[in-house]
């Protein structure tokens, strides 16, 4: 694939992604994380070059340009999208995925002061909703899901969804399909895309845990009034 090719092919991915994009002229001018992306791949080559000062100093011209921060060592795949982007932090040896959509002031940190592998590693089709902090050197798997402002400490498995501080599980998902209706008459279905990471539908297994427990307390209640009312 030629760079012509490559720069079209990002572009492209964004007018599909994203409703509210109009044109490729649009994309190109008025998309942060687009231009956050581009300037980071000339970052990294020059990283892994060892033109060390050359690559934090364009990453932090992009930073100060777009709001969006990537460190020059950071690994990113084809097809991200990182949505509206101001305040994204992506750390030295963090790695993203193909297809991962990445949303505003979501942070791929580390939590040691050793050259190791501190960062986190998205796998392909990851969503990092709005917020989301991500920290320590795991893998969140393939097509899992980050809720906006979650802080993940721990490694996600793949197609499950996180949410809450600190994260916790709240089971696999399943794509969601949306029967799209015009003038009454039924289209193709589509794959609703998560945005931000979870779904108003989705279940929250400590409020399951403690309904299951308020109707056990019911239950208990009911048979001591009972056995009251026999004693009386």
């Amino acid at each position: 694939m030629t760079l012509i090719d490559t720069l079209l092919n990002d572009i492209d991915n964004i007018l599909k992604r994203d409703p509210a994009a109009t044109s490729r002229f649009e994309v190109v001018t008025c998309y942060p994380g687009l231009q956050a992306i581009w300037i980071h791949r000339i970052s990294h080559k020059m990283f892994i070059r060892d033109w060390l000062w050359a690559a934090r100093f364009l990453s932090a011209l992009a930073r100060w340009l777009t709001g969006v921060e990537i460190h020059p060592g950071a690994k990113i795949g084809r097809n991200v999208f990182i949505d509206h982007g101001m305040g994204v932090v992506i750390g030295e040896t963090a790695e993203v995925g193909d297809g991962c959509t990445i949303y505003q002031g979501a942070t791929l940190g580390g939590t040691s002061l050793y050259k190791v592998k501190r960062h986190p590693t998205l796998g392909k089709n990851v969503i990092v909703g709005a917020g989301a902090k991500i920290l320590g050197g795991f893998t969140v798997g393939d097509g899992a899901r980050i809720g906006s402002n979650s802080v993940v400490v721990k490694p996600v498995p793949a197609g499950q969804t996180a949410v809450g501080v600190p994260a916790r599980l709240i089971g696999s998902h399943k794509q969601d399909v949306d029967v799209i209706t015009t003038n009454n008459e039924t289209m193709t279905p589509q794959i609703v895309f998560n945005a931000y990471g979870v779904l108003a539908t989705d279940d929250d297994p400590v409020q399951a845990s403690l309904e299951k427990l308020r109707q056990q307390l019911l239950a208990q209640q009911l048979q001591i009034d009972t056995l009251l009312k026999k004693i009386a």
